[in-house]
């Protein structure tokens, strides 16, 4: 990943929130996801936590539950996009996304993927947001945990085109798994594929339960996407 900075301190957000959280090196991590016990997925919770990011005036980049009493930030919303089951948004209604249309082209042509497939799980996990950084450390648009970004040769999570084919491979990866298996692939990159073959199939999760289903509708509607 980039050497400009490190995502190392927002891997300890559930310990540190309430402190402020600086960073500043590279970074070394994994989409392979932890264990799971209270939580059904690294991502998807039942509640958002709003993190506060801006910049102080020595240039160094801070993370807090508290926004600054001056100056600019940014709000981060610690949460897959589509992972929560108590999630109101209407997925069959809800407005489609153009955008990185060449890299969603030039990863769907490297890996063999679907455009729309990759479309729907850019929109599931991040809502588009290249800068989206989950509650356990996944970055950018398809949410790539750092190890596994550095497994795909991700050197920057953070740019569209490295996430892009980075989360596009990792995806190819999983279906290759799983033997072409769509759902189950889709379970592993949101639950792990090791709780996929402990299961023998979809993990009991309420989170990965909403989460393959709202791809699939997304996928669904990117691919009558009309140009």
């Amino acid at each position: 990943m980039s050497a400009q900075r490190t995502l190392l301190p927002i891997l300890l957000l559930p310990a540190l929130l309430g402190s402020v959280l600086a960073y500043g090196a590279e970074n070394t991590d994994s989409k392979a996801k932890p264990k799971i016990t209270a939580r059904y997925s690294d991502q998807g919770t039942s509640s958002q936590t709003k993190v506060y990011r801006y910049e102080q005036p020595n240039g160094t980049t801070v993370f807090s539950d508290k926004a600054p009493a001056n100056g600019k930030y940014e709000i981060l919303l610690f949460d897959c996009y589509a992972c929560n089951p108590r999630s109101k948004v209407n997925w069959r209604t809800i407005r489609l996304n153009r955008s990185y249309e060449r890299d969603i082209l030039l990863a769907a042509e490297t890996y063999a993927l679907e455009p729309a497939l990759i479309r729907a799980v850019i929109h599931a996990e991040s809502n588009f947001d290249p800068k989206a950084i989950s509650r356990t450390g996944a970055v950018g648009l398809m949410q790539l945990m750092p190890g596994t970004a550095k497994d795909m040769g991700v050197r920057n999570a953070f740019l569209p085109q490295d996430n892009i084919l980075g989360g596009s491979r990792y995806l190819s990866q999983m279906l290759e798994r799983f033997k072409g298996n769509l759902n189950h692939a889709l379970a592993a990159y949101n639950a792990g594929p090791t709780r996929v073959e402990e299961y023998r199939g979809i993990p009991p999760y309420p989170e990965t339960k909403a989460y393959i289903e709202r791809v699939n509708i997304l996928l669904s509607r990117y691919r009558n996407l009309r140009t």
